[in-house]
């Protein structure tokens, strides 16, 4: 039975009951309601701010477990481009220069995946960045390591084709010069006989008589048999692969024809007047790659160090060129 509520009445003294008019009863009821929905929503807000859901506290322990998991990925692909980079290195500034080969430009080394957005379908999350990255980055590498996979079969077929490449490049005397006097001109700025200043001479002149032997400096092909009464004359270019020619001028007579497979030390023609030159000389070039270098590093087949520093001393002093 519900409790009774009384009131005292001063005009009548004495207690009446008090009835709550149905208004105020609606009223009260309303206000319990929001009262009670009003506490509910703040508990849940705060519950789900800072306590969360055991479905939620497990869910955020994979989200931290998987952070923590592409960062120790990330730091073993940094790794693993670190060891990359080294064998980049190794290829570019140990393997290739033995065997004489250019390095690879970076520009294909660093290249990267091109086309459409490879990592569209990563984005809209909320640690996207992290995941795109380690994306990014694991791509690069298997792109440097199959640049790196191509440079090595090219370094291992260079190997085995060692023996080819040595008895190929230039590594003698084109004539015989015992007592290295006969070189009368080397490579370098030369004073030109005939217009009387100073031009670069792109190889050396050997002082010889008409009808000296000339030979072959390297295992090649001869491209190249020109006649004329101008310039160098009558020449001899010999393609010795890898990169190499070498080319012979102000010749008498030739010896080999074009097409022809010589060998080091094969004879190919004699020495002469041929040209433009001021005597008889036999006028010697080295090109690497189209580009013309110093005859005299090549000559380590015939000199002993004594010889070779001789040599690289001579070719300092002032002289003029034979043609």
């Amino acid at each position: 039975m519900a409790n009774n509520k009384y009131i005292f009445n001063h005009r009548t003294l004495s207690y009446e009951k008090y009835n709550i008019p149905w208004r105020k009863r609606v009223l009260q009821v309303f206000s319990y309601l929001i009262s009670t929905m009003v506490f509910a929503l703040v508990f849940v807000v705060i519950a789900y701010n800072f306590f969360g859901s055991p479905k939620e506290r497990m869910q955020q322990r994979e989200i931290e477990y998987l952070q923590m998991q592409y960062t120790l990925l990330d730091e073993r692909l940094n790794n693993l481009n670190a060891l990359a980079q080294d064998m980049q290195e190794r290829d570019d500034n140990i393997y290739r220069v033995i065997f004489e080969a250019e390095p690879i430009p970076s520009s294909i080394r660093k290249a990267g995946y091109g086309g459409v957005d490879r990592y569209d379908r990563l984005k809209g999350y909320q640690k996207s960045e992290v995941v795109i990255s380690t994306a990014q980055k694991l791509d690069q590498l298997a792109s440097q390591l199959y640049v790196q996979s191509k440079s090595f079969d090219e370094v291992f077929e260079m190997a085995r084709n060692k023996s080819e490449m040595l008895a190929s490049i230039p590594a003698i005397q084109p004539i015989k010069n015992y007592d290295l006097r006969r070189i009368s001109s080397y490579y370098g700025i030369r004073l030109d006989p005939f217009y009387k200043v100073n031009k670069f001479h792109a190889g050396i002149d050997f002082s010889a008589l008409s009808g000296t032997e000339v030979f072959a400096t390297g295992n090649g092909t001869v491209v190249r048999l020109e006649r004329s009464r101008w310039g160098y004359g009558n020449t001899i270019t010999i393609d010795h692969g890898f990169g190499y020619q070498t080319k012979y001028a102000h010749l008498n007579e030739f010896k080999v024809r074009r097409g022809e497979k010589v060998i080091r030390g094969q004879l190919i023609g004699t020495v002469g007047n041929s040209g433009k030159s001021t005597a008889p000389h036999l006028h010697y070039e080295v090109l690497k790659n189209k580009r013309a270098v110093n005859p005299v590093h090549f000559f380590f087949n015939d000199l002993t160090p004594e010889e070779y520093e001789t040599i690289l001393e001579l070719s300092q002093l002032p002289m003029q060129s034979m043609d």
